[in-house]
């Protein structure tokens, strides 16, 4: 393994707050120093920054890998080709597969996997129920012991109260977080839109989003019961935020993600039934569109994740209702965060601690920093080098992007997995 100096680098940190011009050593795989005075060891590689920043290689905590049964879709592999280009070092996992996550032996096959790419970390969720089914719960404790970061049935929410109840009560011996889906199930069955004019006129099934908040809701008050820790993923309407804004004030344990669409796009994304941007949670109206951006930077949400979901294009090229939800979200995960940073007025250094430190905290996972002695997990980037956005031509078999044709600023440059180049060069 080779040892590495980065120089004339704009080093960026939100672990510690860093951001400075300097240099970055990276010995045995790990950082061994950085600041503005370093010198030139020998026989080190030296990469030259040119002024582009440095960060950790950014933590993606909602990623559907394909493996086991969509493999057709996505694998670890191409995954991890999609995640180096965007900058991502390390993923969590959802365990919807088929089978689901719900075996110990699965959860450590996933890690496995990832270790194999040598460019990628998977940390597997565990099923929070048996086959994700929403009926028993999964042996948390042994899900746990292998490895599994924390419970969720992915894309399912967890609709009976008492289960939840149940789950909330258990997971916090394991000192474990449950991440929620947060829509009401039967609020939602059936629907494929955000419930209201544009989706009366485009003749879809709504989907009302008090759906959203009515779930967040009833959990909040379960976590209130129990002293359980909830992680409500992909959060995207107004109402939600509010909600675990005041659950936060309260001191309950209640974390929150969104992911790029709710903040950069609105319902009228699906315009002439495009299928690429019917996703689940569906696009919202731009008032809420506008809260999501909003909560970004007064610290109601937590972490800014992916929600990669890959669909192979017989899942999108059907009628709208009928279409599969779920938009590839690897790739541009930097990008149209970066977008927020330079339309919004989004620090760079809070955007850049939504996608590094704070999922990684969430997860309790050892990676995200910059940190002397951490693993050299690396993402050098150009914040204004633009891009276009081109489903076909994306990293990685999932193509199903609802950002298709969309011009971005922020480019990867280079990813580093332990100090190995994994991307660019």
């Amino acid at each position: 393994m080779s040892d590495v100096l980065f120089i004339n680098a704009r080093l960026i940190d939100p672990a510690s707050g860093l951001d400075q011009q300097g240099a970055l050593l990276v010995r045995d795989g790990r950082i061994a120093d950085l600041g503005q005075n370093l010198g030139r060891p020998d026989g080190v590689a030296v990469v030259d920054g040119e002024g582009a920043v440095l960060c950790p290689g950014l933590v993606d905590m909602r990623v559907e890998v394909g493996e086991p049964g969509g493999e057709y879709r996505e694998n670890i592999p191409s995954a991890a080709l999609a995640a180096a280009f965007g900058g991502i070092t390390t993923v969590a996992a959802l365990p919807d597969s088929k089978p689901a996550i719900d075996d110990p032996a699965l959860v450590r096959l996933l890690r496995t996997r990832g270790e194999e790419t040598g460019s990628l970390t998977v940390h597997p969720y565990g099923a929070l129920t048996r086959g994700c089914r929403g009926e028993e719960l999964a042996e948390l404790g042994l899900l746990r012991e292998a490895g599994a970061v924390a419970f969720t049935d992915g894309a399912r929410a967890i609709g009976p109260a008492k289960l939840m109840r149940l789950a909330l009560t258990y997971a916090r011996m394991f000192s474990a977080r449950i991440v929620q889906h947060p829509e009401e199930p039967t609020l939602a069955a059936g629907g494929a839109a955000t419930e209201g004019e544009l989706a009366t006129r485009l003749g879809l099934p709504g989907i009302p989003a008090a759906a959203e908040a009515l779930m967040v809701a009833r959990d909040i008050a379960l976590a209130r019961l129990t002293g359980g820790a909830v992680h409500f993923a992909h959060v995207s309407t107004a109402a939600a935020l509010e909600l675990i804004r005041r659950a936060k004030d309260e001191g309950l344990a209640i974390t929150c993600d969104t992911a790029p669409p709710y903040f950069d796009l609105n319902e009228t994304a699906i315009g002439n039934w495009r299928s690429y941007a019917k996703l689940s949670p569906p696009l919202r109206a731009d008032a809420d569109r506008q809260a999501v951006a909003a909560a970004l930077a007064d610290g109601t949400i937590d972490a800014v994740a992916s929600d990669h979901q890959p669909r192979d294009p017989d899942d999108k090229r059907l009628p709208f209702a009928q279409a599969q939800p779920g938009g590839a979200g690897l790739a541009t995960l930097l990008g149209i965060t970066l977008a927020q940073v330079h339309g919004s007025g989004l620090p760079l250094g809070r955007a850049l601690e939504l996608l590094t430190v704070a999922p990684a905290r969430i997860l309790g996972v050892p990676a995200g920093t910059l940190a002397r002695g951490a693993a050299a997990d690396l993402a050098l980037f150009d914040p204004d080098r633009s891009w276009r956005v081109t489903a076909g031509a994306l990293p990685g078999r999932a193509q199903n992007t609802p950002f298709d044709g969309r011009a971005l600023e922020g480019r990867v440059l280079g990813t580093w997995k332990a100090g190995r180049r994994v991307f660019g060069g």
